[in-house]
């Protein structure tokens, strides 16, 4: 059934002129600022960054007005990568102004199940692991926080793997 909601949503969206997605974690200082920040160096690399809205936010609020945790800023900046976000806590109104709304890990996403407003809304929700490459070893986009440098890696390789696939579903082939 999951299946199909997401399908539906893919197909809703690829012709669409501008998409609108809001990546979330729990305190959006690790994962949701990288998927975040890779998201946008693909699109800009693509040449596609007009067509994207893209932005993060955690269901928590301990980090409000916060950079990124500084190691993922660090591991993003060897491989190229900027993460500036401003840490934000998920509001109601993002239910209205983002498409598609993407959890890193189940208590993500029950999170927002009960922060959405309507059924609708909660259809824009989908896991970040729905974009994985087939055969990925985890279910979910794990928390690097209290792990060592190799947590970090591993958040990167899975979100830039999970952000291609979504670019690629969500952009019409010529």
């Amino acid at each position: 059934m999951a299946d199909k909601k997401l399908e539906k949503l893919i197909s809703e969206l690829r012709g669409k002129d501008k998409i609108k997605v809001l990546f979330v974690c729990l305190g959006n200082i690790c994962r949701s600022p990288a998927a975040d920040g890779i998201m946008r160096a693909l699109v800009d690399e693509r040449g596609d960054a007009g067509r994207w809205v893209i932005d993060s936010a955690g269901t928590g609020g301990w980090h409000v007005g916060d950079l990124p945790d500084k190691r993922m800023r660090v591991h993003g900046a060897r491989r190229g990568l900027r993460f500036d976000h401003i840490c934000r806590q998920v509001k109601e109104g993002d239910f209205d102004d983002f498409d598609m709304i993407i959890g890193m890990d189940s208590g993500n996403l029950r999170d927002l199940h009960r922060l959405a407003p309507t059924p609708e809304a909660e259809d824009k929700i989908v896991a970040m692991a729905d974009f994985f490459n087939p055969g990925a070893v985890y279910d979910h986009v794990p928390d690097p926080y209290y792990d060592g440098a190799q947590g970090f890696e591993t958040v990167l390789d899975l979100l830039q793997d999970a952000t291609l696939n979504l670019y690629e579903r969500l952009t019409p082939s010529t």
